[in-house]
């Protein structure tokens, strides 16, 4: 959410982030005109209020028919009080709705445009050429049969398209990805969490995730609680309504989860293998911090999500993403694709973004510092998103004979410096 302060001295800036996202300028003029009416039957409520306790005063010193005829006037007067502050109330909601509409205000810096106007930062290693190697890679599906470390005919069988199993190997790297992945967090000051992945709506809407993402949202309507498509929501509304000590800050966790996601809207993407699916875990990094810091701590968890790629051995490149690919809370994204060589292209496999306070208002979680009261900034960023990880190494560190070498940082959790055909 967005000060209204903020967007009062500076609607056009608003505006302008809206029309940057490719969403309703328009909502701005409603939500200042919604709170011109706002504060106009708050002045009203709280005038008649004021009145009706000098009244009561009076009422309290007359006798008689004077007091009879007071208390008649003094019921006209409570109803007109009752009657204002539900003029109050109504205006109050219409000006939250308003505001829960308007997404995060852009960082000025952010690429304008749509899904394919992002800008690359860097390429971070060269794509192994397979050709000179004397073969050509097999895809992840395959490699993962001949491993029997994946089986996506009987996750199909058993929950739908979309799913998949980890078996034998496959789930020993997970869990290798998992425990290297949490030991770097740890080491970075992370404190690890395993966070619910059902939390209410309170939690949900907080994030934002139940704006332009809420079509992906998996909803339990008859408990009215929501699967999580990250551990960003959990780990966000950890603090919630909380003030935070300014001086401990920041506040680092790392979450390990399993993640639920419709992926609507994407249906003939990705649809063979694991790199699009409807559940999958994950180790997110999240950060509670001042909002003077919050840019600087931006670019710690992108460095933070290069150290990881680099110890994978694995190509990749980090992108600038666009407005209009930004999701509601975030003002900048940055993303890392790994490149995937039988697709001859880069697949986004960590991304950080910088949501400022927006969330914090939402979630009501404010830090003291000294004897000032304000919102923090929060910040997620994925640490290891499974399946793709999984993809990115199977497909890149293949042999000719199917097998597949372990990168160095994973063998301390493996027991072994290659994966062998069953």
């Amino acid at each position: 959410m967005i000060d209204i302060k903020y967007i009062r001295e500076n609607p056009d800036v608003v505006r302008a982030s809206q029309s940057g996202r490719g969403e309703d300028p328009g909502i701005v003029d409603r939500l200042l005109a919604a709170d011109d009416l706002r504060r106009a039957a708050i002045i009203e409520f709280e005038s008649l209020r004021a009145e009706q306790n000098i009244f009561s005063k009076t009422v309290g010193a007359a006798k008689g028919e004077e007091r009879a005829a007071l208390l008649e006037q003094g019921k006209t007067l409570s109803a007109q009080v009752k009657a204002a502050d539900a003029r109050r109330a109504e205006a109050e909601v219409v000006s939250q709705d308003l505001a829960l509409l308007l997404s995060n205000v852009l960082d000025p810096a952010t690429p304008i445009g749509g899904e394919e106007d992002f800008v690359v930062i860097e390429h971070v290693g060269t794509p192994r050429d397979f050709s000179a190697d004397g073969f050509e890679p097999r895809d992840h599906v395959e490699l993962g049969k001949l491993l029997g470390a994946i089986d996506t005919e009987r996750g199909a069988k058993v929950a739908g398209s979309r799913s998949y199993y980890l078996i034998g190997v496959g789930a020993l790297l997970e869990f290798a990805l998992v425990n290297y992945a949490i030991s770097s967090a740890v080491r970075a000051g992370f404190t690890p969490v395993i966070p619910p992945v059902l939390v209410n709506p309170a939690a949900m809407q907080g994030t934002g995730f139940l704006g332009q993402a809420a079509e992906n949202v998996y909803h339990l309507e008859e408990d009215d609680v929501y699967l999580v498509g990250t551990s960003e929501v959990p780990l966000a509304a950890f603090h919630m309504d909380e003030v935070l000590n300014a001086e401990k800050l920041p506040l680092r966790y790392a979450g390990y989860s399993t993640c639920f996601r419709r992926e609507a809207g994407t249906y003939g993407k990705d649809t063979r293998g694991i790199i699009r699916v409807h559940q999958f875990d994950k180790v997110e990094m999240f950060s509670f911090c001042h909002p003077d810091q919050a840019v600087a701590e931006h670019q710690r968890i992108l460095q933070w999500e290069k150290e990881f790629l680099n110890s994978m051995e694995i190509p990749f490149r980090v992108l600038d993403i666009a407005s209009g690919d930004l999701g509601s809370s975030a003002n900048r994204k940055f993303d890392c694709e790994a490149w995937i060589p039988t697709q001859g292209t880069y697949r986004e496999v960590t991304s950080t973004s910088n949501c400022t306070q927006f969330q914090s208002r939402r979630l009501n979680i404010r830090m003291k510092d000294g004897q000032v009261t304000s919102y923090v900034a929060t910040l997620n960023g994925t640490a290891v998103a499974i399946p793709r990880m999984i993809v990115a190494i199977l497909e890149n560190h293949q042999n000719a004979d199917g097998t597949v070498n372990v990168p160095v940082a994973l063998q301390p959790f493996l027991g072994t410096t290659r994966f062998e055909l069953v």
